[in-house]
Order: structure tokens, then C-alpha cells, then sequence
């Protein structure tokens, strides 16, 4: 992009004046004081570092844009006041892609300190501006410093970027909207974009009049300009780092509600789409009335907005006010949206509101402990839907949170909880399952370590002693602290011990606690779970060595229904009890591998008992037992004897669970060369869950967790080629195209009936112009996934293309459509080969770190297992190296493959014994 050169000079290469001193000294000092002449032909960039100094703070923004939604592009300025701690001639702060034309420096009196504009030279690479005056900035001063900037409107999802829908008439209609976390608010405006500079922002924006604007605060005026054009004012914000700052300007309309405590609530999407905003509205209030009386400090502003943005690549942004969604995360259609989706929409509200207090008015300091905000928001989720919509059984749905945590902290590419992250492509890795979902279960753990009384007590102590300011990982713990021994704690009085919270959050990993019974008492061994070393291979010792935790271990036994609680140490235990279980209801973080016949009392168990375990402890085990099969502790026929024990069972949860299993194994195996072996697992699931297939009703009767399993065991059936489930999709199918898509089909089989449409030439257009012409995001989404089902690769080929284009399909739909391809059998290697031939593209598109990246990195490649699968993958990733080393997901990717092909080398061929035992 060709920028003006105006006295804005860029500068390749930095001065390294200060190279000789340590980081903190750098952070905390101010470039020398000097005064060359105004020209800027002698000056070098006066910083080297990724992060600004710390020498100025900024204290108030006073932002003004302009964006023009004809010629997609903006102007605007901003005036910061600035606090100085030492004294200085240069102000660095950040700014990526934007044509800077005039600087200047103000005094406190608003007068300009120099009568020329002021040089800006730019550093590229790190992002950043730095601004020389040729008055000394005085220690203890306040500024104001007051830059002018314009730019295009930007392209994909990050920074002040364009957006577009298509009305039912064909019209296409533009708007511009947000997105800043973490580090693209230096794309819309010169700032100090780090979360440690916390500052007041005051915004106006100028638009046309048949559009409307907003941003984190209300308006507070609305001037009329003298070429027609409109100025909202918006109120001072309160204050908050700059990753939180949003815009958007657009046609949108809205509903709204009031909270019980007066915060006006409103849902905003296209006009066409409002019918579909009503319960997200409802959800939102009940939400904010939930947040207000648990962490029992008020929302601090007048009004929360949640909108519905067309392109928007992650599920949703917690901007302070005004919370942005994808549409299939805000928007909810009782016609076409399936209980699955009106989960989702309630979970992603929850978590976005929890965000405002969690993330918002307390935020991380920096990066390296986003899990700060993202671990709780997660968490909140469950918290905050079991309370408010208790019917939507979303704690059956936190072991699953867990589980997928367990499945990456098992891999040795895994990190810590806090990790260092420094330059923007690290950072963005950051939100992931780590930070999410480890962080939600600790969280979880230590709630019931603590009950959740203290839990809460804690949680409110740090938010109210934080509020508006920047915490550590440490903050947390501190404001949890209640130190006590031992005894206290088996006793039941609720500790906690700083540095046992710290083996959670500063090692990487997840704990394998191996439970031995000698008599009356529980011997416990506690090693580094790892799923892609064996005990026997030579690496195993050194991916152990320093690896420990502070387990909060907790069991129970059949002598009584007493939860027993202690730290990780020998247990003492009735000698007469005929089995213990640990780690009840899967409370804490961690495998749990039963030796010397200890799965073999479990299997006798849910055989002759399985209700003496509640269905949590049951799905507890069935997770553990598959899982030390892929780590090689457990042969694959003991866990397949564990589960078999399903057809009794009547819960959801554990029936999903060894369901979801098998599936696994099938799916991985349909995508080698094993015929035999693919049929013969196929018609055992078939035969196995013949009863639970044959009880489900093409309908959507039934509690949520019904209509869950009815949703998952038609899929799989359908997909298994079972005679009756492709009958009556087919049947279903026919009455919808006859209806020309008039007919709503029962929301929680619809994507199963879409599928099996798809597999002909008829049924596939007839999905894809459907697909083009719906209002519901959640539709499409189901419409999409059936079009990838199709067993024609010419079909899958052009979905990919279609993709690609970003017209017909979004961009923002890209990474998703791939996966969805390559869980195809005969689209896995297609969508791989898709990546391979288009990376350059995607990563322009995406990003590198983007959460879309690294799904695609590791999705496509996630069911390889053949040795020349994961020679290709290595051949690939070197052809990338440079990008490849900056990303975890590459190794990860690598690690998983690798998990794949030892685990098809070890059990393929007892899983064929086996499955040739049970026809007998």
C-alpha cells in the first residue's frame, strides 16, 4: 500500500542505542533527550522492542472517524492525553497500515509545542510510530498528543473492516465493524495497544443518515452537519485497554429490554433477520441480572449491545457495551435452529458477558495470561446457563470441556496455562484449548476444592480489588488464599496453598494418577500423562523428569456414599470395600489408571451396578479407559469390555461418550485401505446400539438430552448406511424438495435428512441454491455440512473453490468448510492437498495464528495414521519452516499424527480379533 510521505518516514532499520540494557531498565526509561533541527533526515527509530516503553501513559483518547462506506475507506484523528514519566523528545506507540499526515504535540493549555508538523518514522515490523518533538516532554507533564490518519476500510476480519449482506431482493449492502483483540486496534487508529495501558475513550463518528452508529457508550448528541452528513457523540468510556474500544457503522435495526438494575439491552442484526434477535434479548437480560448478583458488583455502564456481524471469523468479541457475534452465535430461528444451536447461543451470551467483569473491568496484564479472562468467561458459562436456563442440562456438557482439554495436554507440544507470547502471531495462539478449556477445569477443581462458597467469596475479592486495573496469574491465587495443613483439608475446611495452584498454571501437562489397592490401603503413583511416548520407549524418562502436582484427590467406595478427600499421598481404606473409584464426578484434572485387575473390578461393576456411579463417574472411566489404550497402559479389548455394559445404560452423557469412541476408531479406519475391517466395526456399532437407534423418534420431542442423543445416533446411522435410517431420511428428504423447501423438517434430524439428500445430483443443487438464498445462519451452517457429505469428489472440489472465492460461501465459513471436507472418507486427503496447494492464500485470508489456522492445520491432518501420511505432513510443514517455527500447531499437528500411527500399530489387529470374537 502506498503510503503518504509527507515527513512520515519509514525507517528499516532501529536503533539499538539501548541494546546494552536489560528489558526492565528499557521498559522503564525513556529514549536520551535531545534536540537535532526539525528535519527528520538524522533521525532513527528510538526503540527496539516489541513492547513500548513505559516512560508515557496514555490517559484519555478523543477518537473522530469518518469511514465511507462507498469508497471503502476512512479518516479520522486523535487527540491523546498523555502522562510522562521521564523525560523524553519521542512518543512510540502503535500503528499498522495507516497513512499518518500530520503530528503534533500539545501542552496542557492546548498549546502546539512546535509551529511545524512534528516527523513520524515508522517501524514496520514491530508495528509501532514513533514522534519526535523538538521540545523536551517534561517528567511529570501532561500532553496531548493529537495525530491525523486514513486507511481502507480493511479486508478479512481484524482491525476497522468492511462487512456485507445480501437483502432477499439480491441487493448487496455494505457496513464497517470492529475487531481489536488482541493486538488490531492499532489498525484503526494510533494507540498504546498493549492491555497494561488502560485509558478513557471519548468517540465520534460521521456517517450518512440511513445508517446508524455505535460504539462501547450511548450517544449523548447527534449533530447535523452542513453537507447532510451526521455526527454521533458518544459519552466518555470508562476506562479500559484498547483491545476493548468498538465500532460499528451500519443499516442494522434493533430490539431492547431493560435489566432489573436499569442497563438497557439491545440485540442488533439486519432488518431482515430481526424475527431471530428475540432470544438472544432474553437471554442477555437474564445474564446480566445473573453476573450483577454473583459477583455482587454492578455493571458499570448504561447499556450492553450485542450485534450480529456477517463476516466475523471467531464466535464472538466481549468489546465493553458492545459485544459483537458471528450470526449463528447471537442468532436463534425456532424454525430452523436445533437445540444444539439454542445451547451454543446461550453459552457464547454467558460468555461474553462474563467477560465484562472478567476480562473487562479486570483484565490480564498481559498475554502470556489470557487464560485470566478466557478460562473464566468459559467457565462462567456453565455457571451462568445451569443457573439461569437450568432446562438446557449444560453440565453435562463440562466433562466433554474437560476431555477435550485432557486430549491436548497429553500431547508433548502442549504449554503451561501461562505461557510468554510476545509478538502478534504468538499472542494469537494463545486463545486456544489451553487458555479455554484447562483453564475452565482448573477453575472447576479448585471451586470444589475450595466449595463453592469460598470459591465465590474469592473470585469477588479479586474483582473488586482489581477493578479498572491489570492482574497476574498470581493476583488470582492470592485472592484465594486460605492457608491450612493437611488434616484441615481431609477434615473439610477449605484451603488453599498458593504454590499448589501454581503446578496447574506454570507447567504444561496433564497428571496420570496410577491407583494400586494393597490391602487396606490405596497406593498412588502420579506420572506426566502423555499419549505419543510409551513407558518403554528411551524418551520417557526425560519427558518426566521435574514434571509434579498438588492433587486435590478425591474417591468413593461401596461401603458408603461419603466423597473422600485427600492430597496426592497413601490412602488408607476399608479393607472390605469391593472397589473405589477416584476422582469423583471427574472434579479434578486428571487420568486415573487402575492396576492389578482395578479395570476388571470396574468392568464387574457397571456390569452388575452401573447406578452405584453416578453418570459423570461413569463417563469419568469410559474416557479414561480409551484414552490409556491410545497411551499404551490399557489393552484396546479391556476398554471395549468396559463399555459394554451401554446397552443397560440410560443416560445421554456415558451412552455419547463410548458412542463417540467408537466412532472415532471407525471414521479414522474408513480412511485406510481396511475394507473388512471397516465393514465389521461398522455392523457392530449398528448391532450394539440396534435398541437406542430403533427407540429414537424422527421428531423434536423429547428433554434436551434426548434430543441430543436423537441427533447424534440418526447421524451416525445414517452415515453407518443402516437400511431403516436412510429409508426414512430418504423419505424426508423427498417431501422437503417436493415442498420447495416450505416444509420446516424436525430441526434435530435435519442435517441428518440433508445428508443422505445430498448423495445425488438433484438433491446436492437443490442444497446448495437453498444454501445461497436462507436468512439462517444456523440453516446454512446444516445446509454446508450436508453439501460435504457427498460421496462425488468434483462436488467436494468445487465447495472447496467456492470457499476460497468467499462470495457464494464466506470467507469466514473457509476453515470450517475445509474440516467438514476432510471428514469425509473421500475428502480427507482432498482438503489436505486443497492446504497444501493454497496456503499463501489462506494465510492472507486468515492470518497465521488465527484460531482458523491452526484449526485447519491440525483438523486436516488430525485423522492421518499411516507412516507416509506423516511423512507428507513433515515434508509439508519444512517447506513452510519459516512459518511453520512460529507456530505450536504445526507440532501438535505432528503429534497427533504420530498419536494416530502408533495407535493403528498396536491395535489394529487385536480390534480385528476382537471383532471376529463377538460374531461368534
Amino acid at each position: 500500500m502506498a503510503l503518504v510521505r509527507l515527513l512520515v518516514l519509514s525507517v528499516f532499520h532501529v536503533s539499538l542505542v539501548w541494546c546494552n540494557r536489560n528489558l526492565s531498565s528499557q521498559q522503564a526509561s525513556s529514549p536520551p533527550v535531545v534536540q537535532p533541527p526539525l528535519g527528520a533526515g538524522n533521525l532513527s527509530f528510538p526503540w527496539s522492542r516489541l513492547r513500548l516503553p513505559r516512560y508515557i501513559i496514555p490517559l484519555h483518547y478523543r477518537l473522530f472517524l469518518h469511514p465511507n462506506l462507498t469508497s471503502l475507506s476512512f479518516t479520522g484523528s486523535v487527540q491523546i492525553q498523555i502522562d510522562v514519566q521521564n523525560n523524553t523528545n519521542w512518543v512510540v506507540l502503535h500503528s499498522k497500515g495507516l497513512q499518518i499526515s500530520k503530528a503534533t504535540i500539545l501542552n496542557q493549555n492546548f498549546t502546539h509545542l512546535s509551529d511545524q508538523v512534528l516527523p513520524v518514522l515508522h517501524n514496520p515490523s514491530h508495528e509501532q510510530i514513533g514522534i519526535f518533538s523538538p521540545w523536551v516532554l517534561s517528567s511529570g507533564q501532561k500532553y496531548f498528543l493529537y495525530i491525523e490518519f486514513g486507511a481502507e476500510l480493511a479486508e478479512g476480519f481484524y482491525g476497522f473492516y468492511k462487512s456485507t449482506y445480501r437483502t432477499t431482493t439480491g441487493e448487496t449492502r455494505t457496513l464497517a465493524s470492529t475487531h481489536f483483540e488482541p493486538t488490531s486496534a492499532r489498525m484503526a487508529f494510533p494507540c498504546f495497544d498493549e492491555p497494561i495501558f488502560k485509558a478513557n475513550f471519548s468517540v465520534r463518528i460521521r456517517r450518512s443518515p440511513e445508517h446508524i452508529s455505535l460504539s462501547n457508550m450511548p450517544v449523548v448528541k447527534t449533530v447535523e452537519l452542513s453537507d447532510g452528513l451526521l455526527e454521533d457523540w458518544f459519552a466518555a468510556s470508562v476506562k479500559m485497554s484498547t483491545y476493548l474500544v468498538a465500532f460499528v457503522i451500519s443499516d442494522f435495526r434493533s430490539v431492547t429490554a431493560t435489566t432489573s438494575s436499569g442497563v438497557q439491552v439491545s440485540v442488533y442484526a439486519a432488518p431482515e433477520k430481526m424475527p431471530q434477535t428475540h432470544y438472544a434479548l432474553e437471554v442477555a437480560v437474564k445474564m446480566l441480572d445473573f453476573y450483577e448478583e454473583f459477583f455482587n458488583i454492578r455493571y458499570p455502564l448504561p447499556k450492553q449491545d450485542l450485534i450480529a456481524i456477517p463476516d466475523f471469523q471467531s464466535g464472538a468479541m466481549e468489546n465493553w457495551g458492545l459485544t459483537t457475534y458471528r450470526e449463528t452465535s447471537l442468532l436463534f430461528d425456532p424454525l430452523t435452529s436445533s437445540v444444539s444451536d439454542k445451547l451454543w447461543v446461550t453459552m457464547v451470551i454467558g460468555h461474553e458477558l462474563a467477560h465484562q467483569w472478567f476480562g473487562n473491568l479486570v483484565t490480564m496484564a498481559w498475554w502470556n495470561d489470557i487464560w485470566l479472562n478466557e478460562g473464566f468467561a468459559r467457565y462462567m458459562e456453565y455457571i451462568s446457563v445451569e443457573a439461569t436456563y437450568p432446562d438446557l442440562t449444560v453440565e453435562e456438557y463440562l466433562l466433554h470441556t474437560c476431555f477435550v482439554a485432557v486430549g491436548l495436554d497429553s500431547l508433548n507440544s502442549s504449554r503451561p496455562i501461562s505461557s510468554d507470547a510476545e509478538n502478534p502471531t504468538q499472542i494469537k495462539e494463545m486463545f486456544d484449548t489451553v487458555s479455554y478449556d484447562k483453564g475452565a477445569c482448573v477453575l472447576h477443581m479448585l471451586r470444589h476444592f475450595l466449595t463453592d462458597d469460598v470459591f465465590q467469596r474469592g473470585i469477588v475479592r479479586y474483582l473488586r480489588k482489581f477493578s479498572y486495573k491489570n492482574a497476574h496469574n498470581q493476583d488470582l491465587w492470592d485472592s484465594m488464599a486460605n492457608t491450612c495443613s493437611e488434616e484441615d483439608f481431609i477434615s473439610g475446611k477449605h484451603c488453599y496453598r498458593s504454590p499448589m495452584m501454581n503446578t496447574w498454571t506454570l507447567q504444561k501437562g496433564v497428571p496420570l494418577v496410577t491407583v494400586t489397592r494393597k490391602g487396606s490401603r490405596l497406593l498412588l503413583r502420579q506420572d506426566r500423562f502423555l499419549r505419543t511416548v510409551l513407558p518403554s520407549d528411551p524418551v520417557w524418562p526425560s519427558l518426566q523428569k521435574g514434571f509434579l502436582w498438588h492433587i486435590p484427590l478425591t474417591y468413593k467406595t461401596d461401603a458408603s456414599s461419603t466423597i473422600h478427600r485427600h492430597l496426592m499421598t497413601t490412602i488408607p481404606i476399608e479393607e472390605e470395600v469391593n472397589w473405589v473409584k477416584v476422582n469423583t464426578d471427574m472434579t479434578g484434572y486428571y487420568v486415573v489408571h487402575y492396576e492389578d485387575g482395578g479395570w476388571d473390578e470396574m468392568t464387574t461393576l457397571l456390569r452388575e451396578n452401573h447406578t452405584a456411579l453416578s453418570y459423570k463417574d461413569r463417563t469419568h472411566l469410559i474416557h479414561n479407559a480409551f484414552q490409556l489404550v491410545t497411551s499404551g497402559h490399557l489393552a484396546i479389548n479391556k476398554a471395549l469390555e468396559l463399555i459394554d455394559y451401554l446397552r443397560l445404560e440410560t443416560h445421554t452423557v456415558p451412552l455419547l461418550q463410548g458412542l463417540g469412541y467408537l466412532e472415532a476408531y471407525y471414521r479414522m479406519i474408513e480412511k485406510r485401505n481396511e475394507l473388512e475391517l471397516t465393514h465389521n466395526l461398522g455392523m457392530y456399532i449398528l448391532q450394539f446400539f440396534r435398541a437406542v437407534i430403533d427407540q429414537q423418534t424422527w421428531s423434536d420431542s423429547g428433554s434436551v438430552s434426548e434430543r441430543r442423543l436423537r441427533s447424534e445416533v440418526l447421524s451416525l446411522a445414517c452415515h453407518l448406511e443402516d437400511p431403516p435410517c436412510l429409508q426414512r431420511a430418504h423419505q424426508s428428504f423427498k417431501d422437503w424438495l417436493e415442498s420447495n423447501g416450505t416444509l420446516n423438517l424436525p430441526t434435530d434430524v435435519a442435517v441428518t435428512v440433508y445428508s443422505v439428500g445430498a448423495q445425488d445430483d438433484h438433491g446436492w443443487a437443490s442444497l446448495l441454491h437453498t444454501y445461497k438464498n436462507s436468512l439462517s445462519a444456523a440453516q446454512k451452517h446444516k445446509f454446508l455440512f450436508a453439501l460435504t457429505c457427498s460421496r462425488d469428489t468434483s462436488k467436494l472440489e468445487k465447495l472447496l473453490e467456492l470457499g476460497l472465492e468467499g462470495k457464494v460461501i464466506r470467507s469466514q465459513d473457509l476453515s470450517g468448510l475445509i474440516l467438514m471436507v476432510a471428514r469425509n472418507p473421500l475428502g480427507h486427503h482432498l482438503a489436505w492437498n486443497f492446504v497444501k496447494k493454497n496456503w499463501d492464500t489462506l494465510v492472507k485470508k486468515l492470518q497465521l495464528g488465527s484460531f482458523c489456522m491452526r484449526h485447519i492445520i491440525t483438523g486436516t491432518t488430525g485423522q492421518f495414521s499411516s507412516s507416509e501420511e506423516l511423512t507428507d505432513v513433515q515434508s509439508f510443514f519444512e517447506s513452510i519452516k519459516e512459518q511453520a517455527s512460529q507456530l505450536r500447531a504445526t507440532q501438535v499437528a505432528l503429534d497427533n499424527v504420530q498419536k494416530n500411527v502408533r495407535w493403528s500399530q498396536r491395535n489394529l489387529e487385536p480390534l480385528r480379533i476382537w471383532l471376529n470374537e463377538q460374531k461368534k
